[in-house]
């Protein structure tokens, strides 16, 4: 008789939870206790402790106060809806309202007896409220969303000094561009530098402005990832555009074709943020991203960066030679920068005389002559190559290897003493071989001046925190590319999420084919081999491939099979 009676001070979804054998009744008093005394809701005690998972929350919930569980998915969040609720309400009652019609507000709840918040909703916004019953995870994420939204509103900065006080602008300071343009439009200034600011705090290396007919939206790129962050009225998209220009002092008269720029926001006195502004013209306005380059992260020293030890030191042996030719290769977007800087840190010495051509200069390094190439007043790679010749250079890095004309220079000065590092963009390191011929340089003059090609690719990290072991059944694992031996004793871990990580990551690491130009290859280039001949003869060599590279990265439980299957083929 005990039982009911105990049953009797559970709250309907918690006698539900009971008598769906989901939770023990000890389990149940104790976990609704817990809840009240730290003044959270049942639900998302229990989901946080993993007492109960959220969609079985959910389904007891929906089946017992006849609600159906609702895909908060399949909507779109409109922000003159969930802002008419206060955030700390929000919080408070873990509801946010999704859409009106008429005078009934639907509000997103976890738990369907929370009924305390839908008075309160009720009272605040005077209008009817309706329950929608919303699995906890999802409910947590969207609610997340939708209050970073309203932080970066232009509503919500109307008495922000310190957004006004912010030091941003051009990095060249002779260009009049956008004078005439209004720059005390005060709500705009405090958007525009709210949003850099949470971009740099997020760690995220680019924003996207986006014009659409009739929504305007701002992401973020964060671990290689976009997230919406903010959607600001539509009627501001031409002065937020030109808010952008005038910073990075591009003409903000002409919105026609792209236009690329520079700013820079000193954050302190010894730290300062670059931004690489890029203009594009689409049907409803100019799409604006901005690149993130902080100069802290060529600092981070080549262990960091997720070599394994046989790659880093192959890298640091072509490094120590006084010339030779070392190309990074790979998509945009897939730390070629920060690796390239990384070697020329190292290289970065008082007898060293280092120069680089870059399109533009990403990073800022005292003790290395960066020059910023502008194809428009004739200062091309190839221009700015030649003059480096005469400048007596040690080093010499070039931002991309695009056309012949480039690459044979680049290949010359590494033919007559000099060290030269470069880019490229191909999907792996035999491909930038074959690349190289196609452009029409000749084979011998490749096979005799590079050393050393990085193909490069950058994988989330598992958060430490919440990551969780996942069984793989064996042919699946085989499939993958994993091997008979490898698969005795392996523990493959999944992304879990926790209030330390996004999603289950946090970070991201390189991963890396590093394959060093041996004899054999110098053959195979000079007879007219291709990028399949020289990948077989890499494999022969040992030389692991991107995709191998990622298994010993799961192997070790760094990130996950889904994160390389994204990354690599």
């Amino acid at each position: 008789m005990a039982t009911p009676k105990a049953q009797m001070n559970l709250n309907g979804l918690a006698r539900r939870l009971v008598s769906d054998g989901l939770l023990s009744d000890a389990e149940a008093q104790k976990a609704q206790a817990t809840a009240d005394k730290k003044k959270v809701p049942l639900v998302s005690y229990l989901v946080e402790n993993k007492l109960v998972d959220d969609k079985s929350i959910a389904t007891a919930g929906s089946e017992e106060f006849g609600i159906p569980v609702f895909d908060i998915a399949s909507i779109e969040l409109e922000a003159e809806i969930t802002s008419l609720v206060d955030e700390k309400l929000v919080r408070k009652h873990h509801a946010l309202p999704l859409f009106k019609r008429g005078n009934r507000l639907f509000i997103a709840v976890s738990d369907p007896t929370n009924l305390q918040a839908l008075d309160e909703i009720k009272f605040h916004v005077g209008a009817t409220t309706e329950a929608i019953l919303v699995e906890e995870t999802k409910l947590k994420e969207i609610i997340e969303k939708a209050m970073s939204a309203s932080d970066t509103s232009l509503s919500d900065l109307g008495g922000d000094a310190d957004l006004d006080d912010l030091d941003i602008g051009g990095v060249e300071d002779d260009d009049d561009a956008g004078s005439d343009v209004d720059l005390d439009d005060a709500p705009v200034v405090r958007f525009v530098n709210k949003v850099l600011l949470d971009a740099i705090n997020n760690g995220s290396s680019d924003i996207h402005f986006e014009p659409y007919e009739k929504v305007y939206r701002v992401r973020y790129r964060k671990d290689g990832i976009l997230k919406e962050i903010a959607t600001p009225p539509v009627a501001l998209s031409r002065r937020i555009a030109a808010r952008l220009k005038v910073l990075s002092r591009l003409d903000i008269s002409e919105r026609r074709v792209p236009q690329d720029g520079r700013m820079k926001m000193k954050l302190s006195k010894n730290r300062a943020i670059d931004f690489r502004v890029s203009t594009c013209p689409t049907l409803y306005g100019e799409k604006i991203v901005l690149r993130i380059l902080d100069p802290t992260s060529a600092q981070l020293g080549i262990e960091a960066l997720g070599y394994e030890d046989d790659q880093k030191q192959l890298y640091m042996d072509a490094l120590a030679q006084p010339q030779g030719m070392i190309i990074i290769t790979g998509p945009t977007g897939s730390g070629k920068t920060v690796s390239l800087y990384t070697g020329l840190n190292i290289l970065n010495t008082e007898d060293k005389n280092i120069s680089t051509a870059e399109d533009p200069v990403e990073i800022n390094l005292a003790g290395i002559n960066q020059v910023n190439v502008n194809n428009k007043i004739g200062l091309t790679f190839s221009s700015a190559l030649k003059a480096f010749l005469r400048q007596d250079p040690d080093i010499i890095m070039v931002g991309e290897i695009r056309d012949i004309e480039t690459g044979e220079i680049a290949i010359k000065a590494a033919q007559t003493g000099h060290l030269v590092l470069s880019t490229m963009h191909t999907n792996d390191a035999p491909q930038s071989l074959s690349r190289m011929i196609n452009m029409g340089i000749a084979p011998f003059n490749i096979a005799s001046s590079i050393s050393l090609i990085i193909a490069q690719r950058l994988a989330r990290r598992l958060c430490n925190n919440c990551k969780a072991p996942t069984d793989i059944p064996k042919e699946a694992l085989l499939e993958e590319g994993f091997l008979e031996e490898d698969i005795a004793g392996l523990k493959v871990y999944k992304p879990v999420g926790c209030d330390q990580c996004d999603k289950g990551y946090k970070g991201r690491v390189g991963v890396y084919q590093v394959m060093p130009i041996s004899d054999a290859m110098s053959r195979i280039i000079m007879e007219g081999g291709n990028a399949i001949d020289l990948a077989d003869q890499a494999d022969k060599e040992g030389i692991n491939d991107l995709r191998k590279s990622g298994l010993i990265k799961i192997k070790q439980g760094v990130t996950s099979l889904e994160e390389i299957n994204r990354v690599t083929t």
